[in-house]
């Protein structure tokens, strides 16, 4: 699991940085990658990623202001001629629909896979065997949510050498223990998953906010999240204005991250206003002072989501 910017500017892109999006890779989980947001020019950053459309799963739009979802049209429409001919669910707020439909009826856009629409209003969106997402409504000009990713946790490994003595070998009982189901040795011993499985693995949170002002529904969003992405428009100097424009400063982000016990923060949407690297230190350095697991989102680089004790 591993988190991978394609923008990271607020409002409009700049020279230095693109509008909002954001890849969850989860090649090793589902050989498939899902897109937070999805600004202008999102497709171009990712002919430039070690991302394939054709790997794409789903998308989660946290909000229908344009540096969010302007790229949305074209990607999708780009997905059918870069090999993406597998399902692909689309989740957002209401409206979302109408937006998409209309821009690729216009367009007379053709796409040859299924697209799936989801428009909600927050709650549990998704669930399998190995993920669950949950979203709630945050605090911005429009409707604007936030996303907590929860992976599930995986069995333990098995102690095949134990098996062995209890004379078990390699094959269906092994998916069975591991499945938790507990099964029967040649011997006539009921054998527990418990009794041959190690310590199991706890499944990975990443909290992934749209934008916000701080608000009590970031908190249990990002209870405990191993990765926290925070929006930090703004260094705490121009707190009014953050709050006049539905913003948060660094600060304000490094806040959030410490109450509710996330484990790192990564800071991103960033002013136009703060073009130059020792700018952008000093949302870094101003966010530190609070929560010092804090780093700024750089754009095309790779940030594993590590197990706990990895």
């Amino acid at each position: 699991m591993e988190l991978y910017f394609m923008g990271t500017n607020a409002g409009v892109p700049s020279l230095e940085r693109n509008v909002t999006s954001l890849a969850l890779r989860l090649l090793d989980e589902r050989r498939s990658f899902w897109l937070f947001d999805c600004g202008e020019g999102t497709q171009h950053q990712i002919l430039r990623s070690p991302l394939k459309l054709s790997k794409l799963e789903c998308i989660f739009i946290t909000h229908l202001h344009g540096d969010h979802l302007f790229g949305l049209p074209g990607l999708l429409s780009s997905r059918a001629y870069q090999g993406g001919d597998t399902p692909l669910a689309l989740y957002g707020p209401p409206g979302l629909k109408k937006y998409v439909n209309t821009s690729l009826e216009l367009s007379e856009s053709r796409i040859n896979y299924k697209l799936e629409i989801v428009e909600h209003e927050g709650g549990c969106l998704f669930e399998d065997a190995t993920f669950r997402v949950e979203s709630a409504k945050l605090d911005h000009r429009i409707a604007s949510y936030g996303y907590r990713v929860i992976e599930k946790d995986l069995p333990g490994k098995l102690d095949t050498e134990l098996l062995k003595k209890y004379g078990i070998t390699p094959g269906p009982l092994y998916g069975k223990l591991k499945r938790g189901e507990s099964i029967l040795t040649p011997e006539g011993k009921h054998l527990q998953p418990a009794d041959v499985l190690g310590q199991v693995k706890k499944g990975r949170v990443v909290t992934i906010l749209g934008d916000t002002r701080p608000c009590p529904a970031e908190i249990p969003l990002a209870e405990g999240a191993d990765a926290l992405v925070h929006e930090a428009t703004f260094l705490h100097d121009l707190a009014e204005t953050a709050y006049t424009y539905h913003h948060s400063t660094a600060r304000q982000a490094a806040e959030a991250a410490k109450e509710a016990g996330a484990k790192s923060l990564y800071l991103t949407h960033f002013s136009s206003r703060y073009k130059y690297e020792d700018q952008l230190q000093r949302l870094k350095q101003e966010a530190e002072e609070v929560f010092p697991s804090s780093r700024l989102a750089r754009e095309h680089e790779l940030y594993p989501i590590l197990r706990s004790g990895e």
